[in-house]
């Protein structure tokens, strides 16, 4: 909810200093979160030997690969203002309400069917523990 409220607040920015600095705020909630939620969600359900549970979790995986190079390009945009850093701005919102949706349809049901109320109170542990020693670049 903090990132997509961050980046709705990116779309409505209008001067370079407030995109900037929205787009330091995006990075330092969502690279952290992606990093842990790979490492314990993600292995997690691709260890399972649900062969839709795997595809479930590399597509994970692939749309935080999109999202982060997205916000890559987006946080090396000099000109914060301009059409290019507005649109990769779109798009970074898009790729996010996208894989949240997926991840709220798919990954979710998946961890829900094969994991035990205590196995998923141990993954929030570790998420928590892992997200908390992720640097941001």
């Amino acid at each position: 909810d903090e990132v997509k409220q961050l980046l709705s607040d990116l779309q409505d920015a209008t001067t370079a200093a407030q995109r900037r600095g929205l787009v330091q705020k995006i990075k330092a909630a969502l690279v952290p979160h992606t990093k842990a939620e790979e490492k314990v969600v993600y292995d997690a359900v691709i260890a399972l030997r649900d062969k839709e549970a795997q595809v479930d979790g590399h597509e994970g995986y692939l749309e935080h690969e999109w999202a982060s190079k997205t916000l890559q390009r987006l946080d090396a945009i000099e000109n914060a203002t301009s059409p290019e850093h507005k649109a990769a701005a779109k798009v970074l919102k898009e790729l996010v309400e996208h894989h949240i949706r997926e991840e709220e349809d798919n990954v979710w049901e998946d961890v829900t069917e094969h994991f035990s109320d205590e196995d998923r109170k141990a993954m929030n542990v570790a998420f928590l523990r892992a997200k908390s020693r992720v640097r941001i670049p």
